[in-house]
């Protein structure tokens, strides 16, 4: 017995449990996410509900649970229309339910404002439009919906142009005033060349957004009259559908294509209704671009400082607590990063590159506030650390005749060290880059200080010089997941969009995750050695 506990047996299949638990726990987590997110999008069937009190309902079942004081169950129904009931689910016994029915002619609108609607087509005005009435209302609503569609997306364009506009003034204005705080008078010609410039594109500017304005008006004129399950009826314009189905008449085959519209919105349009509808590509966008951005500076520094540490430093008193520090500053919490990224990074470097390089937009600060490249640099700040770690051990499993062998043959010792032992030191130092990254992905404390937002406006990266801004403000899956699940006041209708972006978070983490350690594989075996 005495030999079975000194060969390590027990703590062998103590640790392959807890490995085997941990992972469980990460498949249950994974499963409840996937479970509760994928299911989203699915276009489920609209129920026509009698209730005992004679009153009705039309939803989409979308919970069950058991009844709390009554034998039986209760049922959750998505029953949508809050500007008309204040809510958009409502749970009913199944006890005072009389009876259900599937109408084919009911209508789930998805609108800009006020969340779905649920009921039925009464009738449709083409007012300024050029799509003929149909046979029936709901053939005439969709051929006026595609024709809305069409005006919108040139409106869109035509609000693209303004937005250049817009941004090429604002530019103009931005010289003018640089040229005025460097000297009015020796530039004069200049300021008046580019003030003439300026108030052309103004002038511009102004017809366009007239045009803009009176299309917007003409587009909000189109409507279609809907009931809901009592019969109260609500005029609803075109513009503010953004789709239109009916789900009781959708085989198999249309409610997939539905589906997967609904993930192309989801991944490449913009978000709506405070986040909780539409698309996350902003968030997506940024949340990629911080990482890579975040990498780009944390994984040279760490290497560098590691390298150092290890192959340079003589081993002391300082070097111990430097290694001391290094371990401790894994484990400080990261709002503590913010609070030092928001004070050295913003208002310190941020605010003395607006006084040196920008003092004529002061007071408006330019690098002085939150953007991407500080939020960046402040979680690089928070990895570097990982980094170090992993790299100095990558360094220190290089056997050290393989150092010898290469000094003994004439090289020097940074020819040892970026021939020999940097390369088989690679899966060590990518180790710590996907521990970086993962972590760095899923940071939301620090960045509400130094530059996410709820909704940013424009892109960090655009076709605008010098076409990528690094201090700019950016969406982040993270936040997103934080503002529409804690913050939203209707926490009902904003449940799922925290699963589907929880999934979304996941799979960006498990994507990047999985192809560094494709490569750390590849260069572990290229550099894979025995020793003798």
């Amino acid at each position: 017995m005495g030999s079975f506990w000194k060969q390590g047996e027990p703590q062998v299949w103590g640790t392959a449990a807890a490995l085997s638990v941990t992972l469980l726990m990460v498949l249950v987590l994974v499963g409840v996410v996937m479970v509760n997110g994928l299911g989203f999008f699915w276009p489920s069937d609209t129920a026509l509900v009698a209730l005992t009190d004679g009153s009705k309902l039309l939803g989409q079942v979308s919970a069950t649970e058991k009844a709390t004081h009554a034998h039986g169950k209760r049922l959750q129904f998505k029953v949508g229309n809050r500007d008309l009931y204040g809510q958009d689910f409502r749970w009913v016994e199944e006890r005072d339910i009389r009876t259900i029915s599937w109408p084919h002619d009911s209508v789930v609108l998805e609108r800009k404002e006020n969340g779905n609607f649920h009921g039925f087509l009464k009738s449709v005005s083409l007012e300024g439009l050029a799509a003929p009435a149909a046979a029936s209302p709901w053939e005439t609503l969709r051929g006026a919906l595609k024709e809305v569609s069409g005006l919108r997306n040139t409106l869109a364009e035509t609000g693209q142009v303004m937005a250049d506009m817009s941004s090429e003034t604002e530019q103009l204005r931005l010289k003018i005033l640089k040229l005025s705080h460097s000297g009015a008078t020796a530039n004069r010609g200049e300021i008046s060349r580019l003030t003439s410039r300026r108030e052309k594109l103004l002038a511009q500017f102004d017809v366009l957004l007239e045009r803009f304005n009176e299309s917007s008006e003409a587009l909000e004129k189109p409507a279609a009259v809907f009931t809901d399950a009592a019969g109260e009826e609500k005029d609803i314009p075109l513009n503010a559908i953004v789709r239109a189905y009916r789900p009781n008449t959708m085989g198999v085959f249309a409610k997939a294509s539905f589906y997967a519209g609904k993930v192309r919105e989801l991944l490449l349009d913009e978000p709506r209704e405070s986040n909780t509808e539409g698309g996350l590509f902003p968030a997506i966008f940024g949340t990629v671009m911080m990482v890579l951005l975040m990498s780009v500076f944390s994984l040279p520094f760490g290497v560098v400082a590691a390298v150092y540490l290890r192959e340079y430093a003589r081993e002391g008193l300082i070097v111990r607590i430097v290694r001391i520090a290094v371990n401790n500053l894994a484990g400080v919490p990261s709002i503590v990063y913010g609070v030092f990224g928001l004070g050295f990074f913003v208002y310190g470097i941020g605010g003395g590159i607006d006084r040196l390089f920008y003092p004529e937009r002061l007071p408006t600060p330019t690098f002085g506030t939150g953007g991407i490249l500080w939020a960046s640099l402040t979680l690089a700040i928070l990895t570097v650390p990982v980094v170090i770690v992993s790299t100095e051990e990558g360094l220190a499993s290089v056997p050290k005749g393989l150092r010898e062998g290469s000094l003994s043959l004439g090289a020097t010792k940074f020819q040892t060290l970026k021939n020999v032992v940097l390369p088989m030191a690679t899966p060590g130092i990518m180790t710590g880059l996907i521990l970086a990254m993962a972590r760095a992905a899923g940071e939301v404390a620090p960045l509400m200080l130094v530059g996410v937002v709820k909704l940013a406006p424009t892109l960090p990266l655009d076709g605008t010089f010098p076409f990528f801004h690094v201090d700019r403000k950016f969406m982040h899956l993270g936040f997103h997941i934080y503002d529409v699940g804690f913050q939203s006041p209707n926490v009902e209708a904003a449940k799922p969009m925290v699963f589907v972006t929880t999934l979304l978070l996941l799979a960006i983490v498990i994507a990047a995750s999985s192809l560094a350690i494709h490569m750390r594989n590849k260069m572990k075996k290229r550099y894979a050695t025995k020793a003798f």
